[in-house]
């Protein structure tokens, strides 16, 4: 249903793939920018990157669970960090490679941006996932 592929005539990518090939006929699931708030909307890990991107991982795989898919399904993610610090962006990509995202691994963009649109905000990861066949979403 998914494959991965990395280009051999290119770097070896670290934890994830350049390219994820899904067959015709397959459902996707466009993900939305999974955000570091709580149940309740309140702020997870102000001024903490790395526990913003712990948050924002776990409201990831609830966004996958509701269309009946996981981590697993993940064929791409683009996750952004508020930061030019490339130590900064270093230390939300572990968290992200910890996660059950690198077990593809996914094909991703990792981005230093300017801000994000909730206050205090430093993390948000979009993904888009395969939904397995049979799955009730």
């Amino acid at each position: 249903m998914i494959r991965r592929v990395s280009a051999t005539a290119l770097f070896p990518p670290p934890a994830y793939s350049h390219a994820s090939v899904v067959e015709a006929g397959t459902r996707l699931a466009f993900l939305a920018g999974a955000v570091p708030l709580d149940a309740e909307g309140e702020l997870v890990g102000a001024g903490d990157p790395v526990r913003q991107a712990g948050q924002v991982l776990a409201n990831l795989e609830e966004q996958l669970r509701a269309v009946g898919a996981g981590m697993e399904h993940v064929v791409a993610t683009d996750v952004y960090v508020v930061s030019g610090d490339t130590a900064v962006l270093s230390a939300v990509w572990e968290v992200v490679e910890a996660s059950g995202l690198s077990a593809g691994p996914h094909s991703s963009t990792l981005v230093g941006v300017a801000c994000l649109g909730y206050s205090g905000q430093l993390v948000e990861i979009t993904a888009t996932a395969v939904v397995p066949e049979g799955a009730g979403a």
